[in-house]
Parts: C-alpha cells; structure tokens; sequence
C-alpha cells in the first residue's frame, strides 16, 4: 500500500490549486516545498484571463478579490506594450484581477488546510523511482531523510523543476539574448501622475506599463499602494552581465539610463518589504515534450517557462491544475475512463505552446531598431480592427484552443459561458464541488454527474460540462444524442445526485 494517493512538489500558486481540486474529489495529497515557508517575494502581481472565471467556478474569486459580484471582462489589455482595445466586444474572454502572488499562495493556503491537505515546508525531493504501481520518492527534510511511497508524483517546483531532470522528460526551447531587471523602488511623490505614471525630468511622460524606446524597454507600473515597480529590457547584453551576483539598485540605475537616456530619480524602497529586486541574464521560452512520463505529472513553470510579458504565467498554470486535478482524482479513485489522464497533455500542451508563440512574439516587438519600429506601427493599426482584437482576446485569455472533447457542437471543447438557469442560478454557482454537471438532462443512476433539472436561458438544450468548467457535450436536440457516449468518456461511473 503507498503511503500516499498523491505527492506534490512545490507549494506555489499551481502545486496548492491542484491539492485543493484533488481534496474536492476526495484525494488527500500530500504537498511538500524545500523552503521553510511561503516566499514572500513578490513576483506575479495579478491573474488574467479564463483563470478569473475558474476561481469564481469554485466560488473562490470573491473570497480572493474581494468583489460581491461575478467577473466582469476587462477593457483593454497590452500586447508587447500595445493597447488591445477589448470594450463592447462580444463574449470577451479577458478577465484581470490584480493579486500579489504571496497573497494568491496565502489564500490558497488557507483554502487548502480547509480541505484537509498536509502541507510540508521544507521537504526537497532528491530522488524518485517510477515503477508500474507507484513512484518511490526520496526526500531531504528538517529532521533527515525520508521515503514517500506514493501512486502519483506532480512536479509543480518551477522551471528548474528537480522532479522533471529526475525523471529525464526533455525540456527544449529557446534562450533570448535579453537582460531584464526589476525592483520595487521609491519615488519623489511630486513626479507620479495620474494612471499610474512617473514624470522623468529630462525625457517627460513614462506611462503605466512597458514603453519601447530605441534602446530597450522600460517598465514602470504604480498601483498606487506602495513602492512601485521599475524595470528595464536589453537586448544584446546577456554576455555583459555577471548573473552570479544579484541585481543592486545602482545597476538598475545604469540600466535605465541606458534606455532611456536620462537618469530616472528613484531610490531605495520604503517600509520592510518584502521587495522584488531580480535579474534574468537570457529569457527562457521552454516546454516540456511531455507532461506526463508514467506516474510522474509536470504542472506549471515545471512544463513550460516563457517571457512574463503579459502576465500570461498563473493564468496557464492554474489552468493546468483544474485540468489535471479531476483526471487524476478520478483515475486515484479507480472510476476513470480509459485514457483520462493522457488527455491531460494532449489538451494542454497546445496551450503552452500557443502561450510560447504569443510570448517570443511580444518579445520581438519590443525588440529595437526602425525596422521593428514600423512593425509596431502597422501592428497598432490592426489591432483597432475588431476582427484583430477578438483574435487577440483568445489567443492573450488562453480561449482560442478548443479541446477535442469528441463532439462538435460549437459550445462543445470551450470554457462554459457565463451562463444562467430559468431559475435565476449561474452555472459558476454549480460548479463549486467540482463535480461533472448535466444540464437539462436525466441520466441513469451510474454516472459521477450532479444532475440540474433546470433549463438554460439562451443556451443549448442540454449541456454536459468538465469539473473544470469545459463543456464535454451539449446539444439543442431535445432526444439528447450523443450524450452517453460523452458520459463514457468523460464520466463513467460514480454516485449522481440531483439539485
């Protein structure tokens, strides 16, 4: 008998998300982390995309933002510092809520000690063994070391995952030749401007967000709750930079002089911090070739690391976890269907890789010299087309990759609209157990579906949507085709229960 159903490794943002999807499904996982507690380094500073409309599936989006009501697609969001104007189109996918990632990984702390899930600091995994049964982890803890014989192991510990070199998956890509640096600095009051800005003496105007300019990029984001964010982009400049020592403000200073050609006033920041003061000397745009090798599973910068322009990276892990968390309870369990779990690569790895594509694109944009400078322009007049911007909208939300769920109405493969019951109810509202949800439709008393006997307003006649939110089957013929078959494939057997 394994000591454990599930072994995580990594107790950041996505390695929490999946423990807490395993917990709803009744699979207690153990989560272990070689630091001796949550990292208070500030590094992402929001969510965007689909992601948004998952967490409030789980009814975790107005306990994490604090808002009463449901998500609201954004605006606008930013292409390589360009504006994609998103107001009034129809179906936006694009959500944002602005979190700081120590903030996301308390909160999902909390939510998973709720469910019962055994978190470890300070464990490392040294050594791991993948046999037929199970995985034999071998690990490095505070009072020595330790074995965890376990049937599954997820490697959800960051790019330099130690779970995805030990279990030999290959890791290719791409090494930009970029410098970025970033740090929370201060700044004299008298120079902030409205929106989130700084006024430069000698250069004027540095909005909000990341500015091109002939020699690199600068970013300058100001949320207006303490120090704000300064940082630069170089190209070229890889081979200049000892990236054994770590980023100081000076050298920040230099940098930002050499992009913008003038000195920017900024200081030390105030109060204890914690502060963001890092490097990255050559970006990594990498994908795993496969996220699943036996019993060990890869989730998040384990699988795929590739430029922050954009803030794409929460919004594909977390995703990975609501993917993965039901398959592999469900296959823990013994009720899976055949092949559930491999359908965790083969639906989210085109995911990454179009989170790669658009990633290496931004990057490029950003690039110097004129000829990229009338890219941008054309560019910009495209992405006023609302053609464009819708395009845009898919490919920035992670919308415009359609699972092969094995069923071709147009809904079938897509996140479940934002939709609701004839009797006032959202669907997000059902979704909270992440258990498979029948829609409009009865079933037998053999399927693992909660059944809602409720019409949908404007929607299809019945629908068959994923834990995850995905819709698996749907149809506007009231003699239900199709949907035993979508029930053997996506569901197979368990307790139904009715609302």
């Amino acid at each position: 008998m394994p000591d454990v159903e599930v072994v995580i490794a990594g107790a950041g943002p996505n390695g929490l998300m999946l423990a807490c999807e395993l917990a709803l499904a009744g699979v207690r996982p153990v989560v272990l982390d070689r630091l001796p507690g949550p990292s208070a380094e500030p590094k992402a500073n929001g969510l965007v995309g689909q992601v948004v409309r998952q967490l409030d599936m789980r009814g975790l989006y107005g306990r994490f933002s604090g808002a009463a009501a449901a998500p609201e697609p954004t605006d606008a969001w930013i292409f390589s510092g360009m504006q994609v104007p998103l107001a009034g189109l129809a179906d936006n996918p694009m959500y944002a809520m602005m979190i700081a990632q120590p903030t996301l990984v308390r909160l999902l702390l909390e939510r998973s000690a709720e469910l019962g899930v055994d978190v470890r600091w300070g464990h490392a995994v040294e050594h791991l063994a993948d046999g037929p049964d199970g995985v034999r982890v071998a690990l490095s803890g505070p009072q020595g070391g330790i074995t965890l014989d376990a049937r599954y192991l997820v490697g959800a510990d960051g790019g330099r995952s130690t779970v995805r070199k030990l279990a030999g998956i290959p890791f290719p890509g791409h090494t930009s030749d970029t410098v970025s640096r970033v740090a929370h600095v201060a700044v004299p009051d008298e120079l902030r401007i409205t929106g989130g800005g700084l006024e430069v003496p000698g250069y004027g105007r540095l909005p909000f967000g990341h500015t091109r300019l002939a020699h690199g990029g600068i970013i300058f984001a100001d949320f207006g709750h303490g120090n704000p964010m300064l940082g630069t982009i170089e190209f070229g400049a890889g081979d200049d930079v000892d990236d054994t020592e770590p980023l100081t403000l000076p050298e920040l200073h230099r940098s930002a002089r050499r992009v913008l050609g003038v000195d920017v006033p900024f200081g030390p920041p105030r109060g204890d911090g914690p502060h963001a003061l890092r490097r990255i000397a050559g970006q990594n745009t990498r994908q795993a070739e496969r996220y699943r090798c036996g019993r060990v599973l890869l989730l998040g910068d384990a699988a795929h690391v590739h430029s922050a322009m954009g803030g794409p990276g929460l919004n594909l892990g977390l995703q990975d976890a609501m993917n993965l968390g039901w398959k592999l309870a469900a296959t823990v369990r013994g009720g899976a269907p055949p092949g559930l779990l491999d359908t965790y690569h083969t639906e989210r790895h085109p995911v990454g890789r179009r989170v790669m594509l658009q990633s290496m694109a931004q990057t490029a944009l950003f690039s110097p010299g004129p000829e990229i400078g009338a890219l941008r322009e054309l560019f910009d007049e495209l992405l006023a087309l609302p053609e464009v911007a819708r395009h845009m909208a898919g490919l920035l939300a992670g919308s415009d990759v359609r699972y092969d769920i094995g069923d071709d109405h147009p809904l079938s493969g897509y996140l479940v609209p934002d939709m609701q019951l004839d009797d006032g109810r959202r669907v997000a509202e059902l979704l909270h157990s992440a258990r498979p949800l029948l829609v409009g439709a009865t079933v037998p008393a053999a399927g693992a579906v909660e059944v809602v006997r409720a019409g949908l307003r404007g929607g299809p006649v019945a629908m068959l949507i994923r834990p995850d939110g995905y819709v698996a089957w749907a149809t506007d013929d009231r003699s239900h085709p199709g949907l035993q078959a979508a029930l053997a494939r996506w569901v197979n057997k368990c307790l139904v229960t009715g609302r």
